[in-house]
């Protein structure tokens, strides 16, 4: 059966006006990604910072203790296991890992130790209890802890399941990108 001309010029419209809206639609995705790639902008979809958009700040000093900032992971055995598994998610960083938020809670020379909470030179963090496993039962490995060496930085989330250097220690101060400021968040 044949639709009548009306309805087949209708229908062609139709689709003719949903395939340009998708076009642009498309286009504009690309264009506002592009922008918030090379304006510093980045979406968080993890649970250990507040979800949507935040923002690169250039940190032109060396990293302190409590700043929260972007960075890189390094690519090591503990870092492709936590992707393996889905901790880390696939990006543009070395390794093909996405930048991390993490609070800096110690710095190059400061004792990190590890039990069932982190305490740094004897002070406890906050909100630091270790796991054992992970949400679906797998054993995780902690750091064992020590000094902080040189040109790194030990992070940390206050989020229960975050994988930060309570499992894979120190990472190398190089790897900050910067500052990590909330533009447009939702902490539910």
């Amino acid at each position: 059966m044949t639709l009548p001309v009306p309805t087949r010029v209708r229908a062609m419209a139709q689709r003719r006006q949903a395939a340009i809206t998708l076009s642009v639609s498309a286009a504009a995705v690309v264009v506002v990604g592009l922008a918030g790639l090379f304006g510093g902008y980045r979406i968080n979809l993890t649970p250990s910072e507040p979800l949507g958009v935040w923002r690169i700040v250039p940190l032109n000093r060396s990293p302190g203790v409590g700043d929260l900032v972007f960075i890189c992971p390094p690519d090591t055995a503990a870092t492709r296991v936590a992707r393996a598994r889905g901790y880390l998610r696939a990006g543009l960083c070395p390794g093909h890992f996405a930048p991390l938020i993490k609070s800096v809670v110690a710095v190059a020379g400061q004792r990190v130790e590890i039990a069932a909470e982190v305490t740094v030179d004897r002070r406890l963090v906050r909100a630091s209890a270790v796991a054992e496993k992970d949400g679906e039962g797998r054993p995780l490995t902690r750091f064992t802890g020590g000094v902080v060496p040189r040109g790194e930085v030990f992070l940390h989330s206050s989020f229960a399941g975050s994988f930060d250097s309570r499992y894979f220690g120190p990472v190398p101060a190089l790897g900050i990108l910067g500052l990590a400021r909330q533009v447009l968040t939702y902490a539910p």
